[in-house]
């Protein structure tokens, strides 16, 4: 079973007065790039967060939004040292008793003074709130994982569809390929047979020669058992893969020795129908090129 690289999940957490949104979705990419996104007051979970995508995902952008929800309470408390504040007023009071010096401390001002107000982060069970966390994360890929198996079953229908199709052109142009061979070694022996009329000559080594080299010149045989080799390994390839098993940067290795048989096929093939197949060929290698680039 192939899995596709674009998917999406959705999961919530409620826990006590903290509410999260969690999304994660994924689109193509050569390798795996895992891109995390969270709250402050997660940014300790986030090395967990990143350590369960690459356990689940193989390749693709994948990306982990988390947002407190609307009607979360995470409210900061200020914290005041009445230690200092008391210092500070009774500086001040020393102070305000020397000749010269005018103005007295307000409230607003001793808060503004270095150590008197801190803000102090709200202060929650941190390994309840990551397990609960890391629960609803899995919750999340698990949707996104079920999203790239559904449309990766599509592709593969597809694939399998012209992977055929790419068998058939391959027995089409092997047949031709046969009948071409045969014509052209009549055509030689005719012309030899005219000329012998003609001139009383026969060269029979010579015309051995030729037929060897045109016959060499024009038979694909070698490039059509590779081309089913290849054919035969993609299936299996295709059939291997599952979930922790990414397939798609082989196929794609697999497509260019696919596309350079095809090629060879193509200059080899002097007939007009082969050339019609050669191109149809590589319209399907394309396609699958194209659907291949979106498998994990």
């Amino acid at each position: 079973m192939i899995l596709s690289m674009t998917g999406f999940g959705r999961a919530s957490l409620r826990l006590e007065s903290l509410g999260f949104d969690i999304e994660v979705r994924s689109v193509n990419h050569r390798h795996l790039d895992a891109r995390v996104r969270v709250p402050r007051i997660l940014s300790s979970c986030e090395a967990d967060l990143r350590a369960r995508i690459q356990h689940r995902i193989g390749r693709g952008t994948v990306d982990l939004n988390i947002a407190t929800s609307d009607d979360s309470s995470v409210s900061a408390r200020v914290d005041i040292d009445r230690g200092v504040a008391e210092e500070y007023g009774r500086l001040a009071r020393e102070l305000s008793g020397i000749d010269g010096v005018e103005g007295s401390l307000t409230v607003d001002a001793l808060i503004g003074l270095p150590g008197v107000a801190r803000l102090a982060e709200p202060k929650f069970p941190v390994d309840e709130l990551r397990d609960a966390l890391l629960g609803e994360v899995d919750r999340a890929l698990d949707a996104l994982v079920a999203m790239r198996a559904s449309e990766g079953k599509a592709i593969e229908r597809d694939l399998m569809s012209r992977l055929d199709r790419v068998e058939a052109l391959a027995d089409s142009i092997d047949q031709r390929s046969g009948l071409v061979c045969d014509a052209v070694r009549d055509r030689l022996r005719r012309r030899t047979e005219q000329l012998r009329l003609d001139t009383g000559l026969l060269d029979e080594a010579r015309l051995h020669q030729e037929i060897v080299i045109a016959a060499d010149r024009l038979d694909v045989t070698e490039e059509i058992v590779r081309l089913r080799s290849h054919i035969e390994q993609f299936r299996e390839i295709v059939q291997a893969a599952g979930v922790g098993l990414p397939v798609g940067r082989r196929l794609e290795f697999l497509l260019q020795e696919f596309g350079r048989e095809a090629n060879t096929i193509g200059s080899k093939g002097s007939d007009a129908p082969i050339a019609h197949d050669v191109v149809e060929l590589k319209a399907e290698l394309e396609r699958i090129r194209e659907q291949v680039q979106n498998i994990e």
